[in-house]
């Protein structure tokens, strides 16, 4: 069925096993990596077992992607949501009662409704598969309320396994699944979160960040990439910003129409590079292949969620990046928004402790991928090798006596004032101070450092909890933190450390090493015919696109258009034995590709 039906030769990683588990008609989990096929595990079972495969997603774009993709391939599948006419609705319906359909995708809102349900259960089901299963977890980075109600689809289909699916989930967000999804007793399988083909970056960022988001884009001309923003004024605002440079840059959020939303998405995924600035209501539902780099203007809410959005990039196996730029200004914004949140205490506490460990990775010194692996549970794991971190090991310096000076500058001060003012304070420079603040023992010690040295340091005590930051209607005001950890350092029993950058390299605008260790074999460079036979194939694919409003990749992937370039088939046979045509691909597509061949090497 693989070979056959999606034209791949080999399963991927732990597909197999999956596969094989709910071949047997046993229910299982699986937390594959982001680009590691997930989705083979159900749509296989769902070909092969007799009945329908249904599939709970929570994404409008997710199901519609996946359904075009597997039309494509020629399998029967269909989506039921909001967007579905009446007539559509019974034609969908008549072919599942004809037997006709292997594969129906609905949200669990959909899923939900008593008619829904009632109408499933005189249906025979191959299997029921929860995609994003991370979702239903409490402790994830992106609950879902309305996912809790799945656990019931054990009581209402007893005989019909499921498979939860899922790319991110710690140890903890795996046992909240199996819970709440009636998983105890299913096998569990965990691949590797590796993504070898990911160069990982992390920087402070300077007041928004924009200048620094526009100088990464534009070193990058001719890629696609997305870069998330963290509210829709700052993604409009950055969007405008690099459209003005000359980038291909399109603003995504849920304040836009949905019309317009749409257009926005179709233009993105057709073109071979356009910049997506959004916010995270965009890109779970996204499948395009060739996204070559992931910038964060504004952190992530986890190392969860970072780990599935940097993930975007590089899902066809090719080298690419994932830059994120942070400040202890975001680390303060995402603590308010905690404590703003209706949740228990216990919740807020493990949110709580789930950003600090995002920031810990983003300002350690420690290999950036190593650090998110053994987050998630894996041990034995080694150095990337492509980081930031392990290209240009940045040095750790001992800063607890300047650390020292300024908590001890903090409490002088009582806590009345911003970062500015305490930096004034500590070099001595505060404009128009008075007597009393002049006579503290605290002024003008602090000339070991520059001003912008002292406000890395205060940056770094934010970061440990050592200093707070109180909104204070937008001016904030640093305090004290953790009381122990200030007493420590006051005693000289805890060390405080700065990361000192690593000498600039001359090349400012890349994001990270040059040296790439990679998953899949990358594909080798097209040259003179090739190249010219590559661009000609695309050509076609983007018209093929156009004409049927689907994005390109559908059709086909860039390293199977790469493979037929190199290949040049003569004939079917000789075309269907390339990886990534399979029969149903073959029969659509075959006679045009065949064309597009010779007319290469006529005009070639």
């Amino acid at each position: 069925m693989l070979r056959h039906v999606f034209g791949h030769p080999d399963f991927r990683g732990l597909q197999a096993q999956v596969i094989g588990e709910v071949l047997a008609g046993r229910s299982a989990m699986a937390v594959l990596p982001t680009g590691g096929g997930k989705s083979m595990c159900y749509q296989i079972p769902s070909i092969v077992r007799p009945g329908l495969g249904l599939v709970v997603s929570p994404l409008i774009a997710l199901m519609a992607d996946q359904v075009e993709g597997l039309k494509q391939s020629g399998v029967a599948a269909e989506r039921l949501d909001s967007n579905t006419d009446m007539d559509q609705r019974q034609e969908i319906w008549r072919r599942i009662d004809a037997g006709e359909l292997d594969l129906l995708y609905l949200s669990p809102e959909g899923l939900a409704q008593p008619a829904m349900l009632n109408r499933l259960s005189r249906t025979p089901l191959a299997l029921i598969a929860i995609d994003e299963a991370h979702c239903v977890s409490q402790w994830g980075h992106d609950f879902r309320p309305e996912y809790r109600m799945l656990g019931r689809l054990a009581d209402i289909f007893p005989d019909v396994p499921r498979l939860a699916v899922t790319a991110t989930a710690d140890a903890r967000t795996r046992e909240d699944i199996r819970t709440e999804l009636r998983l105890e007793g299913a096998a569990e399988f965990v691949d590797s979160f590796a993504r070898p083909e990911l160069a990982l970056t992390a920087e402070r960022k300077r007041g928004a960040g924009h200048g620094r988001v526009e100088e990464l884009v534009l070193a990058r001309p001719g890629r696609s990439g997305v870069v998330y923003a963290g509210s829709r004024e700052g993604t409009d605002k950055l969007a405008e910003r690099l459209k003005a440079a000359g980038v291909p840059a399109l603003a995504y959020h849920a304040g836009l129409d949905k019309t317009l939303r749409a257009d926005r998405l179709e233009q993105f995924l057709e073109a071979d590079e356009a910049v997506m600035v959004a916010t995270i209501a965009f890109g779970m539902g996204v499948d395009k292949p060739d996204v070559r780099f992931v910038i964060h203007a504004d952190p992530p809410a986890s190392i969860e969620a970072y780990w599935q959005e940097i993930g975007r990039a590089g899902r066809d196996g090719q080298p690419a990046e994932g830059i994120t730029l942070y400040g202890s200004a975001d680390m303060a914004w995402a603590f308010r928004r905690i404590e703003g949140r209706e949740v228990g205490d216990e919740v807020r506490t493990v949110q709580m402790r789930k950003v600090r460990q995002l920031y810990n990775m983003l300002d350690g010194v420690a290999c950036r991928a190593a650090a998110v692996r053994r987050y998630f549970g894996e041990e034995g794991v080694a150095r990337c090798g492509v980081c930031d971190n392990c290209v240009s090991p940045p040095k750790a310096i001992d800063a607890t006596v300047s650390a020292q000076k300024a908590l001890a500058a903090v409490h002088r001060l009582g806590g009345r004032f911003g970062r500015g003012r305490l930096v004034d304070h500590l070099l001595g420079k505060t404009k128009d101070a008075g007597p009393q603040e002049t006579g503290l023992s605290t002024w003008g010690i602090g000339a070991e450092y520059s001003a912008a040295g002292w406000r890395d340091l205060i940056d770094q005590l934010l970061f440990e909890g050592l200093l707070r930051e109180d909104p204070n209607d937008g001016r904030p005001l640093i305090g004290l933190g953790d009381a122990d950890g200030v007493k420590g350092v006051y005693r000289g029993e805890r060390q405080v450390s700065v990361r000192q950058p690593p000498e600039a390299t001359g090349d400012a605008g890349r994001g990270g090493g040059r040296q790439r260790r990679r998953g899949r074999e990358p594909m080798e460079p097209l040259i003179g015919d090739d190249q010219v036979l590559f661009e000609a194939l695309r050509g076609w694919r983007r018209d093929e696109a156009h004409e049927q409003h689907v994005p390109p990749y559908v059709i086909f992937h860039d390293a199977t258009l790469a493979a037929i370039a190199k290949a040049r088939p003569q004939s079917r046979p000789e075309l269907a034995a390339i990886s990534g045509v399979g029969e149903g691909k073959l029969e659509r597509y075959g006679r045009a590709v065949l064309d597009v061949i010779q007319n290469a090497d006529l005009y070639g």
